[in-house]
């Protein structure tokens, strides 16, 4: 068997969308207000105030929370070619989608014998630890995958597409987006882009068109992932939403 197809069967590609908890900075009650000011208060000067900034509430866990989550697995079709399957999650009650969720990890990291390994871009700064902790905040025991306290780097179960385009250099960023063109794989961005997520979910309240997006961001991944294992990247007749 080719050895990086071996790899590949242990690899679950994940992304997550998240919003603000409450829409407007002015729902918040006193205390909540006090804490996001003091998280953001590095930000705020004479022209940005906290409520300025609350839009972005969605990327800190303890002002957000996770509305869509799409899975992807690569798998061989009957004649022997690679097939991307992905299953999209999304539910406006977030311990019912968390609890989804372990369930997909719990069955993912057992039919891989504890060998699983979950793959994101920015994952090991965003979306592998949002989870654990929005998961711990809705009192939902983790799933052994995300379990990494009193483990080193190297020990966890964790793959990050940024981090292998560092390369070493851990000063440098760059966004899926980015990798997508100079990788010549289509871009996830067609309808909407990250920063348009809490409006459509909030104002339009058009939850599968976030799911929509979500499940093109994990087959944008997983296409950069064949890339940078210097692999051909998937036609989109060889990937599969469901």
């Amino acid at each position: 068997m080719n050895p990086k197809f071996n790899l590949l069967q242990k690899i679950l590609f994940l992304d997550i969308e998240t919003v603000p908890l409450k829409e407007n900075f002015s729902e918040l009650n006193e205390t909540e207000r006090q804490h996001f000011e003091n998280k953001v208060k590095y930000k705020i000067n004479d022209e940005t105030s906290a409520e300025d900034l609350y839009e972005k509430a969605g990327i800190w866990a303890e002002f957000g929370k996770v509305i869509a989550v799409s899975f992807g697995k690569i798998v061989k079709d009957e004649k022997d070619k690679l097939q991307l399957h992905i299953r999209s999650f999304g539910e406006h009650d977030e311990k019912k989608l968390l609890l989804q969720v372990k369930d997909v990890l719990t069955k993912f990291y057992a039919q891989t014998r504890s060998e699983g390994i979950l793959c994101a871009h920015n994952g090991k700064e965003f979306d592998f630890p949002f989870l654990a902790r929005r998961m711990i905040i809705n009192r939902i025991p983790l799933p052994e995958i995300l379990k990494v306290h009193g483990k080193k780097p190297w020990e966890t179960s964790f793959c990050d597409t940024l981090e292998l385009w560092k390369f070493g250099d851990y000063k440098h960023y760059t966004s899926l987006d980015l990798l997508t063109h100079i990788l010549q794989i289509p871009s996830p961005k067609k309808d909407i882009k990250g920063s348009d997520v809490a409006r459509i979910y909030y104002q339009e309240k058009d939850l599968e068109r976030i799911k929509d997006y979500c499940s093109r961001d994990v087959a944008a991944l997983a296409n950069v992932w064949l890339r940078l294992n210097e692999m051909e990247a998937l036609e989109e007749n060889q990937i599969v939403y469901s």
